[in-house]
């Protein structure tokens, strides 16, 4: 059973329960998202746009409150937090100037001169299925653009953030949306399915597990549903030998280190080119042993818990794995004697194919180190995984840069600098690290249908 409550990972206590939804509560989800569509699409765009505006500024003031509620809830320190909040306001924002632009008709030439136009309208009422690291920057990347464009929105969050959930619905009322528009609730994994099954539920993107996708891709495509899937990743971190070795470590530290380790797009494994390989190890252990955990909400703590003390055991018990079998932890590998979900920021050097280290996505402080003897190997070590998220590449010939780039099976590349996110971005993989683009443009593209309008002969 699907229990929706508020565990601080700092403290290991429980703060509050939330009711899971029955049944009864479901269907009025739906119903209220169906039935508000119709009135929705056809209102201007500019007036979505305006409303899509109004929940940035409900972002901006609420700024400091809706950072203390995340804190709590998955332990994102407070300065991160607040980042975070930014970030989803920013989104909406941009949305609200680019998307009437984004969703304006796109006329054709084609053979035989007729007049042509593919007009961008909505799907319907959409399912989105989202996790708890970055409680409101992977519901606006969703929810922005088809709001904009039309859609209306069934939100289910995940059950450890009932709270920054019911903000958001909360946000969009006082915004001005119309309730159906944006319908939070806290619903069961059952209940996900059968929300996806409804003929009147056109579409569901998620952004989780694998184990996730694949449940929730083979439900919408049996049911002949449009799905959007952001799932994990194991970011391969190259230093090329001419790499800038200072710049490096300070975005493998920012790039691994960042909301601990608990990001898809993180970097988790660094492979670094002989000669520099040694200086990068030394100069990175120095850099993570440097950084402190502790009280979420102390500005001088470099990050706080994981969001969970089930997270925590889980990456201990991967590292302990690859320990056992020979890999080194160079620095950290335990857990600190203080009561919460907290980890030490780990290295590990030595990681060989046999060990859980190697394929498995490690989603917390630890970084994977591997040293290899020229650039050929480094890229097929990059390669070497199911997941395509996101990579960095770090050498002062750009051009050497990009011929690696050009060679990675992934979705995004960052050359020179960590991998990061904004709104104008375009993001997505491939392979297990899922299907589909978010934000920027493309984040307008998924839910659509691309009506062509024909008129023959230029009648006029």
């Amino acid at each position: 059973m699907t229990e929706y409550k508020i565990v601080n990972p700092a403290t290991n206590t429980l703060v509050r329960r939330y009711p899971t939804a029955d049944d009864a509560t479901v269907d009025r989800a739906i119903e209220a998202a169906a039935e508000e569509f119709t009135d929705w699409r056809r209102r201007p765009v500019k007036e979505r746009a305006d409303a899509a505006l109004a929940v940035s500024r409900e972002f901006e003031n609420r700024r400091e409150e809706l950072a203390a509620i995340i804190t709590r809830e998955m332990g994102k320190t407070t300065r991160e937090a607040l980042a975070e909040v930014d970030l989803s306001a920013a989104i909406f924002a941009y949305y609200a100037e680019h998307g009437p632009s984004f969703a304006a008709d796109q006329r054709l030439d084609i053979r035989g001169g007729d007049d042509v136009v593919v007009r961008s309208e909505p799907l319907g009422a959409l399912l989105g299925v989202m996790p708890w690291n970055y409680p409101y920057y992977q519901v606006a990347r969703f929810v922005a653009p088809n709001l904009v464009l039309g859609n209306t929105v069934i939100l289910k969050h995940a059950p450890s953030c009932p709270e920054s959930a019911q903000a958001i619905e909360d946000i969009m009322r006082a915004a001005g949306l119309p309730a159906g528009a944006y319908v939070n609730v806290y619903a069961t994994n059952e209940q996900v399915a059968r929300i996806i099954e409804d003929p009147r539920v056109q579409g569901v993107s998620l952004t989780g597990s694998e184990r996730a996708g694949r449940a929730v891709g083979e439900a919408a495509g049996r049911h002949l549903k449009k799905y959007v899937l952001e799932l994990g990743g194991s970011d391969p971190f190259i230093v090329l030998p001419d790499a800038d070795l200072e710049a490096a470590v300070s975005a493998a530290v920012e790039g691994r280190m960042g909301n601990a380790g608990q990001a898809c797009t993180a970097s988790k494994r660094f492979i670094v080119v002989d000669p520099l390989h040694d200086c990068f190890l030394a100069a990175f252990t120095d850099a993570v042993r440097a950084l402190t955990t502790g009280d979420p909400t102390d500005d001088n703590v470099s990050f706080g818990p994981l969001s969970s003390e089930d997270a925590a055991r889980t990456v201990i018990a991967q590292v302990s794995d690859a320990v056992e079998q020979g890999a080194k932890a160079v620095t950290g590998g335990t857990r600190p004697t203080r009561t919460g979900a907290f980890i030490e920021p780990t290295i590990l050097t030595g990681v060989t194919p046999d060990m859980r280290a190697y394929h498995e996505e490690i989603f917390g402080p630890v970084a994977v180190v591997h040293r290899v003897p020229d650039t050929a190997t480094a890229i097929s070590l990059a390669n070497d995984t199911p997941y395509g998220l996101g990579s960095v590449v770090f050498g002062r010939d750009i051009a050497a840069a990009k011929a690696v780039a050009d060679a990675l099976d992934v979705g995004m590349v960052s050359i020179n600098g960590p991998s990061g996110t904004q709104e104008d971005l375009p993001f997505g993989g491939v392979k297990l690290s899922g299907v589909g683009r978010e934000l920027g443009a493309y984040g307008m593209s998924e839910f659509v249908n691309r009506k062509v309008i024909r008129v023959r002969g230029r009648a006029s």
